[in-house]
């Protein structure tokens, strides 16, 4: 399946299409982004048919997350065609009822057989087995998750943090926990509530060659960050949790590398645990219920 070219003329109907408009909150609301990003979403010749793929997979919890929707965005903002620069697709799913590893890769298998046409490859990650294996792998622990877009606050950017699914009325769900406006601005911005600070630091230079126009803010309270970590939510050459190979049946979890502290979370940076800030209700709720 290959993406054909897109002119970015065709989705400027009604929208004041550009990075420094829709990047800004002061000139449009998330209501506003929200909008752009579902037009861009289904005029995508790369997007709409796995979204219709995956819909009819019927994972439990599943969305399309991260790269393949930012980046598509980050596409038809600079003219480029559909597809560019993009690795993989990651599909995520939260099946808490069976954490087998034998679950996942019978997921894995099915998607493989539906998306076997796919390029590029579309990668299928179960967010509730995460915790099981990250911290052997990655040297730090990770929160046991109760939904897949719980999963969204943990990447390393605020920016990765996006996700969609194609629901059975064909609405368009749209989950942003930190909201669209560095999408749309081709910022990245991190999110220190892990310590992802060298794989922060990676991907930014990695998209920097592929994304000239990308805007890039530096991590806070930068400590050394591990070599080989990946951030909650990426795989070695995506987004989403690498199945970690040390927890297959017969096989032996990696030792796990010395971690320096994380970083302190900076005055005014979001804490995911804090109740008080249900940011998984607000990025699910469906756009006419947002405030306006």
């Amino acid at each position: 399946m290959t993406p054909k070219p897109r002119a970015v003329a065709d989705l400027q109907s009604g929208f004041a299409f550009g990075r420094t408009t829709l990047g800004d909150p002061s000139l449009t609301s998330e209501d506003d982004r929200r909008r752009v990003l579902e037009l861009l979403i289904r005029t995508d010749p790369l997007l709409m048919p796995v979204l219709r793929a995956a819909r009819c997979l019927a994972l439990p919890d599943w969305r399309l997350v991260s790269g393949a929707v930012y980046q598509s965005v980050w596409n038809a903002l600079t003219g480029r065609p559909s597809g560019h620069g993009i690795k993989d697709i990651d599909l995520v799913y939260f099946d808490g009822g069976d954490l087998g590893y034998e679950a996942e890769d019978a997921a894995i298998a099915r998607a493989g057989a539906v998306m076997a046409g796919v390029e590029p490859p579309v990668e299928v990650r179960n967010q509730a087995r995460v915790h099981r294996w990250y911290e052997a792998r990655f040297g730090q622990p990770y929160p046991r998750l109760a939904c897949t877009d719980e999963a969204l606050l943990y990447y390393a950017a605020r920016t990765h943090a996006v996700g969609v699914r194609l629901e059975a009325d064909n609405r368009l769900s749209i989950a942003a926990p930190f909201g669209l406006a560095d999408v749309f601005a081709m910022r990245l911005v991190p999110n220190p509530v892990l310590d992802n600070s060298a794989t922060y630091t990676e991907k930014a230079l990695r998209m920097k060659a592929t994304w000239p126009e990308i805007e890039i803010l530096p991590w806070p309270h930068a400590t050394a960050g591990r070599d080989g970590a990946l951030e909650a939510g990426e795989t070695a050459g995506g987004d989403t949790p690498a199945k970690d190979a040390g927890d297959a049946p017969g096989a032996t979890a990696p030792s796990a590398p010395t971690s320096p502290a994380p970083a302190p979370t900076p005055p005014g940076s979001h804490d995911p645990a804090d109740p008080a800030r249900d940011w998984i209700t607000l990025s699910t709720s469906p756009r006419t219920e947002l405030p306006k």
